[in-house]
């Protein structure tokens, strides 16, 4: 834990930071599907089955993708085997 302090610490310092929350556990997770007739299916239990889990997330204002990925580089859930994946937030102009 103290590799994501610091690591908390150097993205808030740098001023890229928007957001960051670890989550729970996929044996945590509720999955949530309404039906084409409105009724709403609630199972417990992750979306997908995979080996693979979200275990939390950072939200940053990179300059640009090779920024984005350095950023990714020096979190701790990179390293030892682990990936962290870096997508761009899709942005939208109201009607």
């Amino acid at each position: 834990m103290d590799e994501y302090w610091a690591y908390e610490k150097a993205v808030a310092d740098a001023g890229v930071r928007l957001a960051s929350d670890a989550l729970w556990g996929i044996e945590t997770a509720s999955t949530v599907q309404v039906r084409d007739n409105g009724e709403r299916v609630v199972t417990d239990g992750p979306f997908a089955e995979t080996r693979e889990i979200l275990g939390g997330y950072y939200l940053i204002d990179a300059p640009d993708l090779d920024a984005a990925l350095e950023w990714a580089a020096r979190c701790p859930g990179s390293h030892r085997g682990g990936k962290v994946e870096v997508r761009p937030v899709m942005e939208f102009e109201a009607p």
